[in-house]
């Protein structure tokens, strides 16, 4: 009996993308040995994104373009959106993509082979971060994971992300029961690897490079490379951003009674000296767990703690 061919319902989120956009959704449509469906969800923008693509879905009965009009205010509520308002029910398979990268052809070809060989419910990859200079440089992202990694950090950027219908669906449901609060969610990326991590769904990261990661200064998230980068993260670590989150997704995520999180949760003094003895557990990447022990210190000493 042959088998049948993944169906796969890709979200993804636009503002402003007419740069780009044709040149992604291309890379989307040429996907190989799966079923795909585009679901397009734009922020109100100026650059005649909307008009673009409502003329394109109107072209390719695969393509899909949400109501327009909305001004959501960053990619996260954006992608919300696109999981609370797309029919996800007939569907194998739910991916997430940004308006301005490149996809390998295969990419979701292999993801859901990993999937399968693996036994996971989700997964992410590497990718290629590349510059308008020609600059290429891997993005390396499938460190082991740890304990309580989920908490703290993403599985990658979120246009790798492939998850089952189980897991989208579960996650779906959570997302209706707590969507006010949900939206102060900065990165949603960050909160579908914690939502999957803390109701037991396993995830894989593939070491090998599925996409073209396109950087640019409209980037609202880019690769984490250079001094600049690590500057800028590092001032929404210190004037409490990113603590603030922490702290959201794991009350989110139902992790508030758990032991662990709740000798930290409120983020007092103490409980962030305490916490970065936990480093080896929070973080996947060696210099990460070292920045991680030196923030929670730097912030309780300095007392930028929040809760």
């Amino acid at each position: 009996m042959p088998v049948r061919t993944p169906r796969v319902a890709v979200l993804l989120a636009a503002y402003n993308g007419m740069q780009w956009i044709e040149e992604q959704i291309a890379s989307i449509l040429g996907q190989v040995a799966v079923q795909v469906s585009i679901y397009i969800s734009v922020d109100a923008s100026t650059d005649g994104t909307e008009s673009w693509c409502e003329e394109f879905a109107a072209r390719h009965a695969n393509v899909n373009l949400l109501p327009c009009g909305e001004r959501f205010g960053g990619a996260s509520r954006n992608f919300f959106r696109l999981l609370r308002d797309v029919d996800l029910r007939d569907y194998d398979y739910i991916s997430f993509a940004d308006q301005d990268d490149i996809w390998h052809d295969d990419k979701l070809e292999r993801a859901i082979a990993s999937l399968r060989d693996t036994g996971a419910d989700a997964c992410s990859s590497n990718v290629t971060a590349f510059w308008e200079n020609g600059s290429r440089r891997l993005i390396h992202k499938a460190q082991p994971q740890t304990r309580w990694d989920f908490l703290f950090e993403a599985a990658g950027p979120g246009c790798t992300y492939v998850l089952s219908a189980t897991l989208a669906h579960a996650m779906k449901q959570s997302m209706l029961t707590h969507w006010q609060e949900l939206q102060d969610v900065t990165l949603h990326d960050w909160y579908c690897y914690a939502f999957a991590r803390s109701h037991g769904f396993r995830w894989y990261i593939d070491p090998r490079p599925s996409m073209e990661y396109r950087q640019h200064e409209n980037n609202q998230v880019g690769a984490n490379t250079g001094l600049g980068t690590m500057i800028a993260r590092y001032k929404s670590v210190h004037d409490g951003w990113w603590f603030t989150q922490v702290a959201l997704i794991a009350r989110l995520t139902d992790r508030t009674t758990d032991p662990f999180v709740s000798s930290w949760l409120q983020l007092r003094r103490w409980q962030l000296i305490r916490l970065s003895f936990a480093s080896w557990h929070c973080r996947r990447r060696i210099r990460d767990r070292i920045l991680f022990f030196l923030i929670c210190w730097g912030t309780a000493l300095a007392g930028k703690a929040v809760g």
